[in-house]
């Protein structure tokens, strides 16, 4: 999925976001650091964001999501992120369902939404459907 420069900055606030809540644990699993640098070099950060990390890495703080739509478009940037190398991996799930469970949506039905999200690139839809979709996807099981 090739993102728009406007696209790509909302998916790496999106990408601070999830990297400050794992970095909210006191400790933070290996296999879980690895899923987040293979994010932020195929985001392809910049020096500047880098940096941002850098100054901000002891205060970098997890915000949650306004409201419905601001959760629908983490959903979106999440799976945008996943699916930046074209290969999904397991780990990626795993970062993926505990972020969304912790936006409030259950994580069975995420992982649906994630195997039925898997298939958009091959079928020619472009990303306006997908977010309709996914959105349309969450409303249709009560998220």
């Amino acid at each position: 999925m090739k993102l728009e420069k406007e696209e790509l900055k909302s998916v790496k606030r999106s990408f601070f976001n999830i990297l400050a809540l794992f970095m909210q644990n006191e400790k933070i699993d290996r296999k879980f650091v690895a899923c987040l640098l293979k994010w932020s070099a195929q985001l392809s950060l910049s020096d500047d964001d880098l940096l941002y990390i850098e100054n901000n890495f002891d205060h970098l703080e997890y915000k949650e999501p306004k409201d419905r739509l601001d959760k629908i478009d983490s959903i979106y940037h999440l799976v945008h992120m996943i699916y930046l190398d074209n290969v999904v991996e397991d780990i990626e799930l795993e970062v993926a369902t505990i972020y969304a469970v912790k936006l409030g949506f259950n994580a069975s039905v995420v992982g649906e939404l994630f195997k039925a999200i898997a298939t958009a690139p091959y079928d020619g839809k472009s990303t306006s459907e997908v977010h309709s979709e996914i959105k349309e996807f969450l409303e249709l099981n009560n998220m």
